[in-house]
């Protein structure tokens, strides 16, 4: 039985913040952000946008009636939870119309929680395969004015649905994973924003990388020969090039040049969004079939999650899967956004909704939103 991904959306806020101003405004070269961590714009949610808006546009722009009475699983991966007890996937009930015979969860392990989830997927679909399941990636990347990581924030959603004859993306079922306790990155429950041993996250993210390439190998026999494109988690796109350099010299200057190239391709939409967290490696690929993927190759996709969890899986790309993916409306949610002015990002970025706030709908743009906290409970609300 073929399993894989059959449709994939995408929802990014409608504003964001240029990163050359950034720079200027921070008093840094601008080349130390474009050229040497790889972005040039940052996508800023709006107050009354969240991990349960998001998720719930991305996952409104590929979902039909029928798909929805064929769903038996949902699962959201995020480490942007908004409540400690219940779960991002049981808010998306209401606001996507879900028929209430699924399981719905959630999956936080960093930026791994998405592909946990899409493996839990496979799973689920190969014992009901005439069911499909749900799989949403749903983030906002926060680390503070003025900080280290500021540069490397960002938000937006990412949707899947698996199931049975995937048009998109025919997973191969084979993968490889490992665990460590690692101190790279965190964010206790009493914080909006994470802390981060930067350069050492770095390199626990290339370590893994490289230890889970050579798992690989030996346990399939394979080489780089047998991938045309190689995927990365991109927390911000100077990252997966870290990882992808430790084949140059182990591979022939055609396949390392092949790579480079096709890497560049899918680093095209984060670098005009931003950190996605758990998003990250999907936005590649979803970056990678827009602007330069091709029916029947063969993609390799290294997931990792600080912390640190990271997997290392294949898949084939399916003959016709352009004609799924809504590329018009991809790039029209990226190319209509509204620059926003730093000093306008600031003070945004300092509100903060406490219980007893009413959103005034006439303020909102958006589909999906945080209406009111009531005895601190969020209720959402969605506009036609």
């Amino acid at each position: 039985m073929k399993i894989g991904i059959d449709k994939i959306g995408f929802y990014v806020p409608k504003d964001y913040i240029d990163i050359v101003e950034l720079a200027k405004a921070r008093n840094v070269d601008p080349n130390k952000f474009t050229i040497g961590i790889g972005q040039d714009k940052q996508a800023v949610p709006q107050p009354y946008q969240d991990a349960v808006t998001m998720a719930a546009s991305s996952a409104d722009s590929i979902l039909t009636d029928d798909d929805k009475k064929d769903l038996g699983l949902l699962i959201v991966g995020t480490e942007s939870s908004v409540d400690e007890s219940k779960s991002t996937a049981a808010f998306l009930m209401d606001l996507l119309d879900l028929p209430e015979d699924i399981r719905a969860f959630e999956i936080k392990q960093a930026c791994y929680g998405a592909t946990a989830g899409l493996q839990t997927a496979y799973d689920f679909v190969s014992q009901n395969p005439d069911k499909k399941a749900l799989v949403i990636a749903t983030d906002i990347a926060r680390y503070g004015i003025k900080t280290p990581g500021e540069v490397t924030q960002g938000a937006g959603s990412v949707a899947m649905i698996i199931s049975q004859n995937p048009r998109v993306l025919k997973l191969d079922h084979k993968s490889v994973y490992m665990t460590r306790n690692v101190g790279d990155f965190w964010r206790p429950t009493f914080s909006k924003t994470a802390f981060a041993r930067g350069k050492f996250s770095n390199e626990v993210y290339v370590d893994f990388f490289k230890t889970l390439w050579d798992k690989y190998q030996t346990k399939y026999d394979a080489t780089a020969a047998d991938f045309s494109t190689m995927l990365f988690h991109i927390p911000y796109t100077k990252m997966g090039t870290k990882a992808l350099r430790t084949l140059e010299g182990h591979v022939s200057d055609e396949k390392y040049a092949e790579l480079t190239e096709h890497y560049q391709a899918s680093i095209k939409f984060s670098r005009e969004v931003g950190n996605l967290y758990t998003g990250s490696l999907y936005l590649g690929l979803l970056s990678y079939l827009v602007n330069a993927a091709k029916a029947n190759e063969e993609l390799l996709l290294f997931s990792y999650g600080s912390g640190a969890v990271g997997e290392l899986y294949s898949g084939e790309i399916q003959p016709g899967f352009e004609k799924v993916i809504d590329q018009d409306a991809i790039m029209n949610l990226l190319n209509n956004r509204e620059k926003m002015s730093i000093s306008d990002y600031e003070k945004m970025y300092e509100i903060e909704y406490s219980d007893g706030t009413i959103v005034d709908p006439a303020t909102v743009d958006a589909k999906f939103y945080l209406s009111e906290i009531k005895e601190n409970e969020r209720l959402y609300k969605k506009q036609n």
